[in-house]
């Protein structure tokens, strides 16, 4: 929380903002010293402790000060992104190197560290590339921004179409500038997006059965084949915002968006709504068990993980434990 590197970045908001910018978003990585470890170890318990304990709090320190950059300047604090935390997790079980029923449940989770940046004061649209933003967007009525299939570029996903389904803008992710048949890839990306744009366009001016026709058709495109898009179908973020809004705190809420996307991955593949490889299913029961078994109380969680996880990878002090 200090030194040249956070001096920098809030310089860059600053004369950023100074200069006309009309939205500040950022994709802040506090708490992924202890993230990428439980994502490869599979420990459902350091997650929930980088996203809900050291992440939300690293969230409101940022976000405090970004919101009031916005103010001074007359730019808005549009949202930040749980990309680092749940879109690696993504990309780890594209790779087959993490179960996708873990990488989803991150995601659900993921969703209580980025809602810290509309409590400071974010206003929207939220940033593109957190694919939680249709749960924030149910938690929050703030417009969100979002990336799916044009995002081939920087990331192969499960996700292509049902990211679509409530987003106010669409965009697409980075994309290296190397020629290509048809051209520039940044223009030719940039066609693709065009193209999205005119379709719901004029789905949406068609009327609402219309517009909520499309709507139906990407996300029964994507849910059933994945878990990762089945906690993301409209239904599955309302049940997980309402866990989310209900909870008294950010652990809390985490552990609760945790379990309800547990269950909903559970009852899908019951039901036969989900298609769910063998090997994934084993990894409901121990995530569900794991999350159960942890105290109600927020500093005896702290108290256990920091007996738990590495701290010599952050700084314990700047996490206000």
């Amino acid at each position: 929380r200090d030194g040249e590197l956070w001096e920098a970045m809030i310089r860059t908001f600053e004369g950023g903002a100074q200069a006309g910018a009309d939205l500040l978003s950022i994709e802040s990585v506090g708490g992924k010293e202890v993230h990428d470890d439980a994502l490869v170890m599979g420990d459902i318990q350091a997650v929930l402790f980088a996203l809900c304990v050291l992440g939300v709090r690293d969230m409101r320190f940022l976000w405090t000060r970004l919101a009031e950059i916005g103010r001074k300047h007359g730019a808005l604090p549009a949202g930040d992104t749980a990309c680092g935390f749940a879109n690696t997790a993504m990309v780890l079980a594209e790779q087959r190197m993490i179960p996708r029923v873990f990488a989803a449940v991150v995601r659900a989770i993921s969703a209580v560290r980025s809602l810290v940046a509309y409590e400071c004061g974010a206003v929207g649209p939220g940033k593109d590339c957190g694919y939680e933003n249709i749960i924030l967007k149910a938690l929050t009525g703030r417009p969100m921004a979002m990336e799916g299939k044009t995002a081939a570029c920087a990331h192969l996903s499960a996700v292509g179409n049902i990211a679509a389904a409530a987003c106010d803008t669409w965009s697409n992710e980075s994309v290296q500038n190397l020629k290509l048949l048809g051209g520039m890839a940044p223009v030719c990306y940039l066609e693709q997006l065009i193209y999205d744009c005119r379709l719901f366009n004029e789905a949406a001016a068609d009327g609402e059965e219309a517009a909520r026709q499309l709507r139906d058709w990407m996300v029964r495109s994507d849910a059933g084949r994945d878990p990762q898009a089945w906690v993301l179908t409209p239904d599955s973020a309302i049940a997980i915002a309402r866990a989310i809004a209900q909870a008294p705190n950010p652990y809390q809420a985490g552990r609760a968006a945790g379990l309800t996307a547990i269950r909903l991955l559970r009852e899908a593949a019951e039901d036969g709504r989900l298609r769910l490889a063998p090997r994934e299913a084993p990894w409901l029961d121990r995530m569900q068990k794991a999350l159960e078994e942890l105290p109600d109380n927020e500093a005896q969680f702290i108290e256990q993980m920091l007996g738990q996880v590495d701290t010599t990878r952050f700084r314990v002090a700047d996490y206000e434990l």
